[in-house]
């Protein structure tokens, strides 16, 4: 059943339409994801469907009694309101009278007086008359399945905790449809993982805007991609969207070079002598005028951003080195006893809960930050560029190119003197965008602005803090080639899962307590071992209850533990082949180690990237060969080594 249906939707704030005869219909149950590039107009949709924003011309139709509710980006932070009575603002009157009610009960307890009992008593009423309790049952069960404390103000939450009361907002008026642009935004890995519980499990119809790739994967039912004001339906999941916008993009481009191609002829054509103009086909004249009005109006794809970085000499081999490390603020343990060694060309993902340390111990390794005990040796020749999530980098009431040049016409980058316009191109800022106030710009351009700035900087140790967010995907997907290609050292906080997984090469995960892991691979690999932590405690606990049992079943028991004896050769189950294969494993990925070390040894002597491209670039191929077999192998030991654990 359709719910929502947008019929010919023209809006437009310039000279290019942002919704240009836009239809849309969204059905009962369906999960659809709005995709398209910053600045496309995917925020103004939304508010045009929640009415925030009037449209130029065409419908918005619900279909019945339909409730559609957007989840508010930003939460007020300060506010002193308790979290009950912002959530039951979403509810109109019956909210605003229980918000009353609960703020004179609490009162009471201080200050009775006849005045506060009337004035309850008149709510009570009107209550009453509005099936306000109904109401208040409704709030209390939103706030505790989103296990929010009803009496906390805003002020005292973080903004994971937010945006979970936003939600609840959302929620609470049991809508239809839910509208979210970029939920995921600021939040850790386990509130991502919590709100796509969430979603799941409502049973209404959900539009989404969203650049987290996973999320994505997880949840939409449908793709709709906005490209230039029209907006076009991908049923099915975001990998099929992917081929079939390939696909018609490859299209496009064909039937405008054959248009181009036909434009060209007829211009040719045109310019003929004057024997061919005074015999000249008038019909042929008018198409020709049309020709050259569909060119005019033709609306060219965005082009992709060019990022690259503006790396400076090489620093140390050693970037990092600390030792039991610890340190505590106040009684909250940030590190505990850790051991890191950090070298150059590491790619480190930070991952855990916002506020467990992660920006803390990045302070460290940059030498900002004192430990409180342990030794800490850091690296020479460090160079940082840091990526602010928070942008405090941006002037919001300067320009573009003012905060990315600091104010000058001509910069240098890799070398060579560039005006800064022509660089502020390379991602995707027009000379009229370039000289646009901060404050003017999207979520999306401001990142892109901040990268520009960043990226600028001569560095050979970039610092990216939560840099996806509000990114459109294909400039995500260029940045991702940024951090895998950049040959200084990375330092990563984010909760993006796929760009983890394509561009770390280990995992530091905070477990709490100021406990933090080392894993070696990205989010794929901190899952297995989430998994196989939790499989470990699942059979510690059982061990325990065992050993709790009566003495009746102790006979069992001692049959068991015969049979383990007997059975503590777990290799004999597998096959001579696999068998020998796990056996000569250790020797082989001892041998590709030495090889590799004995190659990076050759690439680190000075001088080695002063020799001819011909000499240099075998050697970094068959580094990046034996990396990948490593890795290979690696996986293929641990695979057999689980499974001569099963047959144990």
């Amino acid at each position: 059943m359709s719910l929502l249906r947008v019929q010919d939707a023209h809006l437009a704030f310039g000279a290019d339409a942002i919704l240009d005869g836009v239809d849309f219909t969204i059905e009962a149950g369906e999960r659809v994801c709005l995709v398209g590039r910053n600045g496309a107009g995917k925020s103004t949709f939304l508010k045009a469907i929640d009415n925030e924003v009037v449209l130029d011309s065409g419908q918005i139709q619900w279909v019945g009694d339909t409730k559609v509710t957007r989840l508010p980006q930003d939460p007020p932070q300060q506010s002193e309101q308790r979290v009950f009575d912002y959530v039951a603002e979403a509810l109109a009157e019956s909210g605003k009278a229980l918000a009353r009610y609960h703020e004179l009960s609490a009162s009471l307890t201080d200050s009775p007086s006849s005045a506060t009992l009337d004035e309850m008593d008149k709510l009570q009423n009107q209550l009453d008359a509005i099936n306000g309790w109904q109401v208040n049952t409704r709030i209390e069960q939103v706030l505790t399945q989103l296990q929010l404390p009803a009496d906390e103000t805003m002020a005292a939450l973080s903004g994971g905790w937010l945006r979970r009361v936003a939600l609840a907002r959302a929620l609470v008026v049991d809508p239809d449809i839910l509208l979210l642009d970029e939920p995921t935004n600021h939040l850790d890995i386990e509130m991502v993982r919590w709100l796509e519980e969430q979603i799941v499990n409502f049973s209404g119809a959900v539009l989404f805007i969203s650049h987290d790739r996973a999320f994505i994967r997880r949840l939409a039912t449908r793709i709709i991609d906005l490209d230039r004001g029209h907006l076009t339906s991908y049923p099915g999941s975001y990998d099929t969207y992917l081929q079939k916008k390939q696909e018609a993009l490859e299209v496009e481009a064909s039937h405008n070079a054959e248009f181009d191609k036909k434009l060209a002829a007829e211009e040719t054509w045109i310019r003929q002598g004057v024997k061919a103009r005074r015999t000249r086909n008038e019909g042929r004249v008018r198409a020709l005028q049309d020709l050259r009005k569909q060119r005019q109006q033709r609306r060219e794809l965005q082009g992709k951003a060019n990022l690259a970085v503006n790396e400076s000499s090489r620093s140390g081999k050693k970037v990092f080195e600390g030792e039991n490390m610890a340190l505590r603020f106040g009684d909250k343990p940030i590190i505990n006893d850790l051991d890191l060694l950090l070298m150059r060309g590491d790619k480190v993902a930070f991952v855990g809960p916002n506020g467990c340390g992660k920006s803390t111990l990045i302070k460290v390794i940059l030498g900002m930050q004192e430990v409180d005990s342990g030794k800490v040796q850091l690296g020479t020749n460090l160079e940082v560029a840091y990526f602010d999530q928070h942008r405090a980098q941006l002037d919001p009431e300067q320009t573009v190119m003012d905060n990315v040049g600091d104010g000058k016409q001509d910069i240098e980058f890799q070398g060579r003197s560039r005006h800064i316009l022509s660089y502020l191109q390379d991602f995707l800022f027009s000379p009229k965008q370039s000289r646009t106030p901060v404050r003017a710009l999207s979520g999306g351009e401001r990142n892109r602005a901040l990268l520009a700035k960043i990226l600028l900087k001569p560095s050979n140790i970039l610092v990216l803090d939560e840099p996806t967010n509000d990114l459109d995907i294909e400039t995500l997907e260029l940045l991702e080639q940024i951090v895998a290609n950049y040959q200084g050292t990375v330092l990563l906080v984010s909760h993006d899962r796929e760009f983890v997984d394509n561009t770390a090469t280990s995992v530091l995960y905070f477990e709490g307590e100021g406990v933090i892991t080392e894993i070696i691979g990205g989010f794929t690999e901190l899952n297995h071992y989430l998994a196989a932590k939790a499989e470990n405690s699942f059979h510690s606990n059982g061990t325990k209850a065992a050993a709790k049992e009566s003495d009746s079943n102790k006979s069992s028991q001692s049959k068991g533990k015969t049979a383990d004896k007997g059975s503590d050769k777990p290799r004999k189950k597998l096959s001579y082949k696999l068998q020998r294969e796990l056996e000569q494993l250790p020797k082989v990925i001892a041998e590709k180690e030495a090889k590799l070390e004995e190659l990076q040894q050759l690439m680190n002597e000075p001088g080695f990237f002063e020799q001819p491209l011909e000499k240099t670039e075998p050697v970094m191929t068959q580094i990046a060969e034996i990396e990948g077999q490593l890795m290979q192998d690696l996986e293929r030991w641990e695979e057999l080594e689980n499974l001569s654990e099963q047959s144990s």
